[in-house]
């Protein structure tokens, strides 16, 4: 089972709906995905299911909330460790663990754990390694985990991304991207480093862990305007200061110089057929003339399934590690 993170300090990227559209992809192509949206915003969530099994999975009714927080509940409350993890079935091959917006509590607890780890607590190395061990009760079932959070460098996220074998960076061509590049790498290295030191603190040797390695396969160029497969004249001096920025702050592998294959993809934003994706609870490239897609907009429906398709391939290359990052 691989683990994959998606994940950009800057928000308003389109991170979310690329990581939609991935889980649906993998699964057309015959790979069993589970997606864990660690976002407390649950944006992911809502996308794959509808209202009333939103309504339900959060009702202040239930005993236990049927949501990610069914597993975190027994360590939030210091009653226990992580319990079997609700899981929603989508379709055959691709599964939920829905997130909530009550995930923004275990946020102080990492906090505090993180620092306790250094002191050898073994409650908090089991606070810290939550996320992953819940991932791991699945891996017999699952090929491959695509994991949503939100666009910060708090607790919640870092304890996220120490699960990841490949960390995906989505990008608009801007100046904040650029910046939020500037301020990833050190993050993720910095991270990177304390885990090292940590982990070597356990004090059970038995306890699943993280290995935290934290590192980024790539990075993807989301929602620019798009004129003959190239971006328009506003965000190309953007795009061209990317390849450097990524190489010189991100790169796991320490090698600054520039390396095209860095950039996973360049996809276009689709504007005019996300609604409709998002109304009918699909992707855009499963969209038909019954979703309203006709003329133009099915064929860009149908011209977005090899994009998606060409994205997939590259990332499971990756991940497999046939390509050096």
């Amino acid at each position: 089972m691989k683990i994959l993170a998606f994940f950009n300090n800057k928000g308003g990227v389109g991170k979310t709906t690329l990581v939609y559209h991935l889980a649906w992809m993998f699964s057309k192509l015959g790979r069993r995905v589970l997606v864990a949206d660690l976002d407390p915003q649950a944006n992911l969530t809502s996308m794959f299911l509808k209202d009333q099994i939103l309504e339900d999975i959060w009702s202040p009714e239930r005993k236990t909330n049927a949501s990610i927080m069914q597993s975190l509940e027994p360590i939030i409350r210091g009653i226990g460790d992580i319990a079997e993890p609700a899981i929603q079935k989508i379709r055959p091959n691709l599964s939920l663990i829905p997130g909530d917006l009550e995930l923004s509590r275990f946020e102080a607890k990492l906090s505090e754990a993180w620092g306790k780890c250094l002191d050898r607590d073994e409650p908090s190395f089991r606070s810290t390694s939550a996320f992953y061990r819940i991932l791991q009760t699945q891996k017999e079932n699952t090929d491959i985990v695509l994991i949503d959070v939100g666009p910060n460098f708090g607790a919640t996220n870092r304890a996220a991304l120490l699960c990841a074998d490949g960390i995906v960076v989505p990008l608009a061509p801007d100046l904040f991207s650029l910046q939020g590049l500037r301020n990833l790498g050190p993050t993720l290295q910095e991270w990177r480093s304390q885990w090292q030191i940590r982990i070597s603190q356990t004090p059970d040797p038995d306890l699943e862990l993280p290995s935290g390695l934290l590192q980024t396969i790539g990075y993807i160029i989301m929602q620019f305007g798009i004129r003959d497969n190239r971006p328009v004249k506003a965000y190309e001096r953007w795009s061209q200061k990317i390849p450097a920025t990524y190489a010189e702050n991100v790169r796991t592998d320490q090698a600054t110089t520039i390396n095209e294959a860095d950039c996973l993809a360049m996809l276009k934003h689709y504007r005019s057929l996300m609604p409709m994706a998002m109304q009918a609870k699909k992707p855009v490239f499963d969209l038909r003339s019954a979703d309203g897609a006709i003329g133009s907009h099915l064929y860009s429906a149908q011209q977005s399934f090899d994009d998606f398709k060409s994205l997939a391939g590259k990332i499971q290359e990756r991940l497999e590690g046939s390509v050096t990052p």
